[in-house]
């Protein structure tokens, strides 16, 4: 009875830390069947990448964890490792541990610990553990008792970056209410790789598959750079389990699963309706119900889900009416920066403070840049940026600067002078261009990368003279608070550029959707499916498509699903295949090609890949001027293989195939586990991208073709840029014409003068 008295106690208390979770929706369960997890991350798992240097002049650095809001924390330890300065001096130097702006620790430095690396536990308080979470270090370092100066080197400790945070969670049980929606199926303040299951009646048809794509979408635009993933289930929901996920279930009044059969407790329904229940096998998971009469209402239910969270109250919600009031425009995608216009930094920021810094080193501001894959760069003069900074002023001049980064490196170095404070800056950010005119064309200079994402970081260095430490002479100062603006109203400005770029290129589907995403909510496309799906395939359609809205920012609510392949002969659409191509596109030069050497490289030996260089693409591309008399070679493999292959519509001009080829369960999942991996999906590039265990190995072969347009005279001169003898020849061709057509009405004038004189 004590027992349960102390752990009723403990959770009791971890409630009221949420501030009043029970009042936000929380219930409490029953403690004996509580799940529990426990969960270590590292510094690089949680954004410090590289070590922590804390200098006296930089003497703190904060790490940033989160908690779901249906998890509270009933333990949690900071494993710190850290090596600090052989020439501190001990006890007097230490280090302070802040938890949410609370101190929780004082470590001091002891003398066996100067120059060695020491490891120390720190238990942090679960009580003060919220949704969001700060633990900051403070470095505190004196190498003499008298007259010391801050800026000293031999002032530093170097924090690990293997330290580690250990969180031991609870679950808590969140209300039947979708006034939280997109919680509990998604949050976003969770540390692991979101997960959320799919549960079907047996052979979903097109319809249901739709209405979860679009929910897929709609989840994957907002879980961004962390992924998602869907796993497929017929005809049952997650068991109980520390890995039981949440659910949502697809259903119609005439194809339901076995648990849906009961008619008086989930009876047949006369609209669309969004019902949120108790998982039976997990109670502390939770089931969203999207249910319609027939595939109509579910895509109803499912786009309600994804445009009015904000009206969603109740466990059981009826959709009267979802209509998008004004349509999409071609990249008009929230992740990509506008085109059309000059764009304010206030419209690229993530959250507020972003453009600000403090302190007598300031932490550099950046901001991302998103830039359409098929920008036409070529031959640019840069791309026109004006940059609006205050900062605090020196008292007198001296060498404080502003560095100015692209993609990590550097472009420029501003002075701040210590007479105005507030300064406008005009700079042209040069654009690294892929366009194939100029395939051997080199940068030299820091460039904005075209469908990827760049980083532009202001760096403000503030000098100062901090004291003096001399024999007999002792003066300090007290450094100054410094802070440095990056003003909102600044500017970057893309507009004047034309869209065309250089097809297949399966780089820029990977790093950017496109070509699908050209219109953000895949009103362009159709995505053609097997006939009769299995649970993976599903998976690898839903994974793909929230992948696809992750680069975008928006739900695929054009979203159309097609199995039969003379409907994409009728439809002016983009063409995102999965499983295998259909007999019409089977049947043109270029695919029999791609597909002709998927099967030599299976042949090859894994040491002769040269993952897609220069000499390969040129292999491959001889391969079109090869011999009829090829021989033939045959074999079995039992290990997965999978391909990404980008190829031209055969259907419709500026239109694209995008195919993710896959035969066995075993393949589809290699295709899954590839969209879930970033450093595989950065090797997928050109027309053809094969995936092995071994990795991603990728190739340009066939024909090039080009998407977009150009004005007639830019156009002229970027296909003639290809062919200089021919340009020379047109040159000189209209030199003559020119000359012809002065010599002719000079001789007219004069024809004309000597009759008038006569």
């Amino acid at each position: 009875m004590s027992r349960y008295f102390i752990k009723s106690l403990v959770a009791g208390l971890a409630l009221l830390t949420l501030g009043g979770a029970q009042a936000q929706g929380l219930a409490t369960p029953p403690l004996d069947s509580v799940p529990s997890w426990s969960n270590t991350y590292n510094f690089a798992q949680l954004g410090h990448a590289a070590d922590n240097l804390l200098l006296g002049i930089h003497d703190s650095e904060q790490i940033e964890f989160s908690l779901r809001r249906d998890r509270i924390a009933s333990d949690a330890r900071l494993r710190l490792e850290f090596t600090p300065s052989p020439a501190l001096l001990p006890v007097l130097s230490h280090l302070r541990v802040y938890l949410n702006d609370v101190l929780v620790s004082v470590l001091p430095i002891e003398k066996e610990q100067l120059g060695r690396k020491t490891f120390r536990d720190v238990a942090l308080d679960p009580l003060l553990i919220t949704d969001f979470n700060r633990v900051r270090l403070e470095f505190v370092g004196h190498y003499t008792d008298v007259c010391e100066d801050p800026a000293n080197n031999a002032l530093w400790v170097n924090i690990g970056r293997r330290s580690e945070i250990e969180l031991h969670e609870q679950a808590l049980s969140l209300k039947n209410d979708l006034a939280y929606f997109p919680l509990p199926f998604f949050d976003s303040r969770g540390q692991d790789k979101p997960s959320l299951s799919m549960v079907f009646a047996a052979s979903p048809t097109l319809g249901e598959q739709r209405a979860a794509g679009v929910l897929a979408s709609y989840f994957g635009s907002k879980a961004g750079w962390r992924g998602m993933r869907f796993p497929v289930l017929f005809d049952r929901l997650p068991e109980a389990g520390i890995g039981a996920t949440p659910a949502i279930v697809f259903a119609t009044n005439d194809r339901r699963p076995p648990f849906l059969a009961d008619l008086e407790q989930f009876p047949k329904v006369a609209a669309p309706v969004l019902q949120m229940i108790d998982n039976p096998q997990a109670p502390h998971s939770k089931v969203l119900l999207v249910l319609g009469r027939d595939d109509e209402d579910l895509l109803v239910a499912a786009r309600a889900l994804a445009l009015g969270g904000d009206l969603l109250r109740g466990s059981r919600v009826t959709v009267d009416k979802v209509q998008q009031l004004q349509p999409r425009q071609p990249y008009d995608a929230p992740n990509w920066i506008r085109t059309d216009r000059a764009v304010r930094f206030a419209e690229l920021i993530g959250y507020p403070g972003q453009l600000q810094a403090s302190g007598l080193r300031p932490a550099p501001i950046s901001v991302d840049l998103n830039l359409p894959p098929d920008l036409f760069v070529w031959r640019s003069q840069g791309v026109p940026l004006q940059i609006n900074y205050r900062y605090t002023p020196s008292v007198v001049t001296d060498e404080s600067r502003l560095n100015i980064n692209l993609n990590d490196q550097f472009i420029s170095s501003l002075p701040l002078p210590s007479g105005d404070s507030s300064k406008l800056q005009k700079l042209r950010l040069a654009v690294l261009s892929t366009d194939p005119a100029n395939p051997d064309e080199k940068v030299w200079v820091p460039a904005l990368k075209i469908g990827e994402r760049n980083t532009l970081r202001f760096d403000f260095n503030f000098a100062s003279t901090l004291g003096s430490a001399q024999r007999d002479h002792c003066q300090t100062t007290l450094p100054a608070s410094n802070q440095a603006v990056i003003d909102e109203a600044s500017t970057i400005d893309l507009s004047g550029y034309h869209h065309f770029i250089a097809m297949p290129d399966l780089k820029a589907f990977a790093r950017s959707g496109f070509p699908f995403t050209r219109m953000a909510d895949l009103s362009q496309t159709l995505v053609m499916v097997p006939v009769q799906g299995s649970a993976v395939q599903i998976s690898t359609l839903l994974e793909t498509l929230a992948a696809i809205s992750a680069r975008s920012g928006v739900p695929a609510l054009g979203l159309q699903l097609s199995a039969d392949w003379s409907m994409a002969t009728r439809t002016d659409a983009d063409l995102l295949v999965l499983g295998g191509v259909g007999a019409g596109v089977g049947e043109i030069a270029d695919t029999n090609l791609m597909l002709d050497q998927l099967h030599d490289w299976l042949l090859e030996p894994s040491s002769q890949a040269l993952n897609g260089s220069s000499a390969r693409a040129g292999e491959l591309n001889d391969i079109r001027r090869q011999p009829a008399h090829r021989v033939e070679v045959s074999a079995s493999a039992q290990a997965p293989i999978a391909a990404f292959v980008g190829l031209k519509s055969p259907f419709h001009e500026q239109r694209s195939i995008v195919a993710l080829l896959a035969n066995t369960d075993a393949d589809y999942q290699l295709l899954r586990d590839t969209l879930a991996d970033g450093g595989k999906m950065d090797a997928v590039a050109g027309s053809v991208a094969l995936l092995r265990s071994s990795g991603v190995e990728s190739s340009q072969v066939g024909e090039q073709y080009f998407v977009g347009h150009l004005p007639w005279w830019l156009l002229l001169w970027f296909q003639l840029s290809e062919h200089p003898v021919l340009l020379a020849m047109t040159v000189v061709l209209i030199v003559l014409l020119i000359a012809f057509a002065l010599w002719r009405s000079l001789s007219w004038v004069a024809r004309r003068r000597l009759t008038g004189q006569q």
